[in-house]
């Protein structure tokens, strides 16, 4: 039997109303898409008996597998389990192991066990029993062969849900699967999701294996080539011949890495295997360069440090911008922005320095210079260069504006290392 199709539903009235994002439906998307299965639905109910049971019903009619988060407590309007079994046509029964191992967990935390916390030890009949290592409610896979049906239930909170997953129901549903899947995602920076489907579009509706789609991400786009063959290797070898053939078009030059992840994490590696230096001078980013540089491993060891230079004399007396530069073209243009990477270099002593000033907004434009005008700057001793970038049309989220200008700043970084010989 195969899963051909899939079906996400999370339970939670607090889901509904916002207090709490989803990031269960997120997570599991992406493990399942890795997996092959297509998921084509996404519903989130509240803690309502009647609209659970309409919801899920309407799910397990359209979809081969249904996976279900949240409402596997222990109070009284918990009734994911519940509706499950019902729909499936299941009685419920007292798993032993699961009790156990619930009043071992309870009696650790120094509690003791109450009749509602017994509740999470039901199971239905002919389920496959998933523990929960990270919490109290075990997670279950409830299968109906014969009519190619299966529901899997998850614990809600992400802690519990997310590894439950990975370690127990991703190996189950393998079993549903007559080959492997591999994978690889292209990280692209610089070129839009348009253009790059407009470039890619014969390989994107003309290839089936491997396939390639494309998402936009935070100002980035990602590029994920995905490959079914008997094993592993096979399918690396299609993704890597697929992903040769993608570096050969115009996308080639702005893809800054596969797998890497982000480009804070491209930059440091680049830096590292340089052995150079970056430094920075930010004023509409407020230290977001730098922030985003030192999440990654090994940041200590190549960024001298950064300097949040939002006033015109700190600009002045830090990073050498001259008052003339300021008088004559603003706080927010190119002539500032090349004088602010090549002074922070030469304050930090760095092989490379980068700057950001520009109008994060939402107030601070002008016809000339509207909300989102940022120049970006970066100085070495072989590779200097300027960005002019205008960020949502003079209407965008100041969080968005300093997102996109410290991209481009860590991007120019990495070609000036790159550059180096």
């Amino acid at each position: 039997m195969r899963l051909n199709t899939a079906e996400i539903l999370c339970v939670g009235t607090e889901l509904l109303l916002g207090d709490i994002v989803n990031t269960d439906a997120a997570f599991i998307s992406r493990r399942l898409a890795a997996l092959g299965i297509n998921q084509y639905s996404q519903s989130v109910v509240g803690d309502n008996p009647e609209r659970l049971k309409s919801a899920l019903s309407l799910a397990i009619s359209r979809s081969d597998l249904v996976i279900l988060t949240g409402g596997l407590g222990p109070t009284y309007d918990d009734l994911t389990k519940e509706t499950a079994a019902e729909l499936m046509n299941r009685k419920l029964f007292m798993h032993e192991e699961s009790l156990e191992r619930l009043r071992a967990r309870i009696e650790r935390a120094g509690h003791e066990m109450t009749e509602n916390n017994k509740k999470q030890a039901l199971i239905p009949e002919g389920s496959v029993v998933f523990r929960n290592d990270y919490g109290t409610a075990p997670g279950m896979a409830i299968e109906d062969l014969e009519k190619g049906k299966v529901v899997i239930l998850l614990p809600g909170p992400p802690r519990e849900c997310e590894p439950m997953f990975v370690e127990q129901a991703e190996p189950y549903l393998k079993k549903f699967s007559d080959h492997e899947l591999v994978s690889k995602c292209l990280n692209i920076f610089g070129m839009g999701e348009s253009k790059v489907e407009s470039i890619l579009h014969d390989m994107m509706t003309g290839w089936t294996n491997p396939t390639v789609a494309p998402y936009a991400k935070d100002g980035e786009v990602l590029l994920r080539v995905t490959a079914a063959g008997k094993n592993d290797a096979e399918c690396a070898a299609l993704c890597d011949k697929a992903i040769a053939e993608i570096m050969k078009t115009p996308v080639g030059e702005y893809v800054y890495g596969v797998g890497i992840g982000s480009l804070e994490a491209a930059l440091v590696k680049v830096l590292t295997e340089k052995r150079l230096h970056v430094a920075s001078a930010e004023s509409c980013t407020g230290g977001l360069i730098s922030q985003r540089v030192t999440a990654i491993s090994g940041a200590s060891a190549v960024l001298d440090g950064s300097i949040v230079t939002y006033a015109n004399d700190i600009k002045e007396r830090f990073c050498n911008v001259s008052r003339e530069t300021l008088k004559a073209h603003g706080a927010v243009s190119y002539e500032t922005a090349i004088e602010m990477a090549r002074g922070v270099r030469k304050l930090m002593g760095a092989d490379i320095g980068v700057s950001a000033t520009g109008i994060a907004g939402p107030t601070g434009g002008t016809p000339e210079k509207p909300v989102g005008t940022v120049f970006v700057g970066v100085s070495s001793d072989w590779y200097e260069e300027v960005r002019e970038l205008h960020v949502g049309g003079g209407h965008a989220d100041r969080a968005y504006v300093r997102w996109v200008s410290a991209s481009n700043a860590l991007d120019m970084a990495r070609i000036a290392a790159m550059k180096h010989e």
